[in-house]
């Protein structure tokens, strides 16, 4: 097949992914391409691919460095857009000697705080003036989305110097009120940490870091929030006190304490997320927030994280909420089914039997507002 037909090709699967509005695009030897649709693996009705069938769809749409990559490394990440309909991240690797390829599509709209169902306390914590602010959840928890609309939140509403470290960009930002710049690792810079190191070079009001997945990374995005600057950050953690847990635990035993006393003073908030199918179809997002009151950054400091669930319960005043209570609504109100919202909970069991009382009409004490000395 020459390789104009094969952009055809992938033009035709792009154009359905965008069309039906679907999450991702599988393609790999030995079956038809496969797309996620709401949370679902649904193969298309096309002939099953070969293995020179990937090779050439792979070659149509990936840029000759990263070939080279696929090539030395087994495997390569990149983002490229699908004329203006939409942005694509794609992740090409080898699997049994043969090429597969998965591409997330990345809406070019952006959504409001509203759309999203972010919660309401998000607005206030993005216009502090440092601090950092991290959001997180496995992969495909939609912490990209959530991210992408807080950044456009300040580009419309402050006059900031905002630096985005992505690897790859998804979502593309034009300046509006706000400058924005975006450094692609890999293309614009070497890494995280070198890239974070510049950043502050820069003259930068917000900082986001796509990931921060080593010491370096994690102890320069804590400094920098300390130093005056707003840090947004992604960890694949699911809820806050797992968040916070881990942060320290990517140091060493002696520099633990001296982290925890940074974090409890650098950290402003943790949005932790998960993602669900919702009824009939679609998604909904359901969300952990945790407001660091000085009584939480106490707890941090005191390395007393095993109580920050029970503050965060009581923290409502504050805009706080556990994810499984935000589960637990999600049933409530029908949007999504029981199975669901269990497999995506902190606490399975304990949101079953919450569930279970409730179909009995026993409901919690906890949807009565309850008041704690939590304050700023």
């Amino acid at each position: 097949m020459a390789a104009g037909d094969q952009r055809v090709q992938i033009d035709k699967l792009l154009e359905t992914v965008v069309r039906e509005k679907v999450s991702d695009l599988h393609i790999t030897t030995g079956q038809p391409p496969v797309v996620r649709s709401g949370g679902h693996m649904i193969r298309l009705e096309t002939k099953s691919l070969e293995a020179d069938d990937t090779v050439a769809l792979m070659k149509s749409i990936t840029p000759e460095r990263n070939q080279q990559e696929l090539q030395e490394r087994g495997g390569t990440d990149f983002g490229f857009a699908f004329g203006d309909k939409a942005r694509f991240r794609v992740a090409v690797f080898k699997q049994r000697g043969h090429i597969g390829m998965v591409l997330r599509r990345v809406p070019n709209e952006f959504l409001t705080f509203q759309q999203l169902g972010l919660p309401p306390v998000c607005e206030q914590l993005i216009q502090r003036p440092r601090g950092l602010f991290l959001v997180t959840g496995p992969t495909g928890s939609g912490k990209t989305t959530s991210l992408a609309s807080m950044i456009n939140w300040m580009n419309e509403h402050l006059d900031h110097h905002i630096i985005t470290l992505e690897d790859p960009i998804e979502y593309y930002h034009n300046h509006k009120k706000s400058t924005i710049n975006q450094r692609e690792v890999g293309v614009d810079v070497p890494d995280f940490p070198e890239a974070l190191r510049r950043a502050l070079r820069m003259d930068p009001d917000a900082i986001l870091v796509g990931e921060m997945r080593d010491l370096e990374t994690i102890s320069s995005a804590i400094t920098a929030a300390e130093t005056g600057h707003v840090v947004f950050g992604t960890l694949h953690t699911t809820g806050a006190q797992g968040t916070v847990d881990r942060i320290i635990d990517v140091f060493p035993t002696n520099q633990q304490e001296q982290i925890r006393t940074q974090l409890a003073a650098a950290i402003i908030g943790i949005l932790s997320q998960a993602l669900l199918p919702r009824k009939p179809k679609g998604l909904v997002a359901a969300y952990e927030m945790l407001v660091v009151t000085s009584a939480i950054a106490n707890l941090i400091r005191e390395g007393k994280t095993f109580r920050i669930n029970s503050a965060v319960q009581t923290g409502r005043k504050h805009g706080m909420q556990l994810l499984d209570d935000a589960l637990f609504d999600l049933w409530r109100k029908q949007l999504c089914e029981e199975d669901d919202v269990i497999r995506k909970s902190n606490n399975p069991g304990e949101l079953k039997t919450r569930i279970l009382n409730a179909k009995k009409g026993v409901f919690d004490d906890d949807d009565e507002d309850e008041d704690d000395d939590d304050d700023y």
